[in-house]
């Protein structure tokens, strides 16, 4: 056999590969083989000790702040935007209802919900308003809002009232969780809303002959995002009783991530799936717990966290309709 049959053979095999991956089929459940694979490996690597019921706990106490705050995330995403002040936002978040606490507990939750609405309109208002890509703006609002939270804690936390520290209960955080997964759910596969995103998306110009508003619904979805953080900040408090100014740091890289891992597409579009959100945010989860029990060194933990993430990028990119993020 002549290099050039060794080279015609070598060509085809990728060709091979490449289709079984590009299948529709293999790309949808790639994201989910990956989960078991990571559970699987961890759980020998870990001696079983990640499947103990304390570190259940642990990897679902990750799980609820988490989840909320990437799915509206996840929407943006899907128009093909991205958000990297959704930390900042949830810092905020957690010292206005840890203010408003001491006053009334339902209250409180509203206004954290409306203080994330805020700064998200903000978000949304300038890139839709002056054209400015999502990324810029977010990235600015990130240190705008970082601000406000390290300004207002410079004397001390910010301690929430007794009362939403003793909420702290997993069976309620689970099913607030479950409540806004299931809403979401149900909006973005049987709704117009759904229908609308997915297809601004894919193409805003074909969407607007279609008869949607991408402006309008760009525009919302950050300001969505925004009030979706702002309930997971509730959740957050509950957990940590007090608030400083560095709450929700690196979240948007958290939920970036654990986008990506669960599959979702980079540029959004019409094959975005509401499973990215709880198969992403469960492997990352699983990661950021396994990994110290197996690597004491945080260095190392990066070095695997790094290729493990390459490899998952390199599996799920859709190449054939990458574009910049809006």
């Amino acid at each position: 056999m002549n290099r050039e049959q060794i080279s015609l053979r070598n060509e085809n095999y990728g060709k091979k590969i490449r289709a079984i991956f590009d299948n529709p089929l293999v790309m949808n459940l790639m994201p989910l083989i990956g989960f078991l694979i990571v559970l699987v490996v961890f759980t020998i690597l870990t001696k079983g000790k990640i499947i103990q019921p304390t570190n259940i706990n642990l990897i679902l106490g990750q799980v609820y702040v988490l989840m909320i705050a990437a799915t509206g995330v996840f929407m943006i995403m899907t128009v093909g935007g991205i958000d990297f002040s959704q930390g900042s936002i949830l810092g905020f978040s957690s010292i206005i209802i840890s203010w408003v606490s001491h006053y009334n507990i339902v209250l409180a939750v509203i206004c954290g919900i409306l203080g994330g609405a805020v700064m998200g309109a903000v978000n949304g208002f300038f890139h839709v308003r002056f054209r400015i890509a999502s990324f810029i703006v977010t990235i600015c609002t990130m240190y705008l809002f970082r601000g406000l939270c390290e300004y207002i804690t410079t004397t001390g936390p910010v301690a929430a009232s007794v009362g939403v520290v003793v909420l702290n209960k997993t069976w309620l955080k689970m099913l607030l969780t479950l409540i806004v997964l299931a809403i979401g759910f149900f909006t973005f596969t049987f709704t117009r809303i759904g229908f609308d995103l997915k297809a601004i998306g894919a193409s805003e110009n074909a969407a607007r002959f279609s008869g949607s508003r991408p402006a309008f619904s760009k525009f919302m979805v950050f300001v969505t995002a925004g009030a979706l953080t702002g309930f997971a900040s509730f959740l957050n408090v509950m957990r940590v009783g007090s608030i400083t100014g560095t709450a929700g740091t690196q979240m948007e890289t958290q939920i970036l991530i654990a986008l990506v891992l669960g599959g979702m597409p980079i540029n959004g579009g019409s094959k975005a799936r509401f499973t990215n959100i709880i198969i992403g945010v469960l492997t990352y989860s699983v990661l950021q717990t396994s990994l110290p029990m197996v690597f004491t060194q945080s260095a190392t933990q990066q070095l695997v966290q790094g290729i493990i993430f390459l490899i998952v990028v390199a599996l799920t990119m859709d190449r054939k309709n990458i574009r910049v993020i809006k």
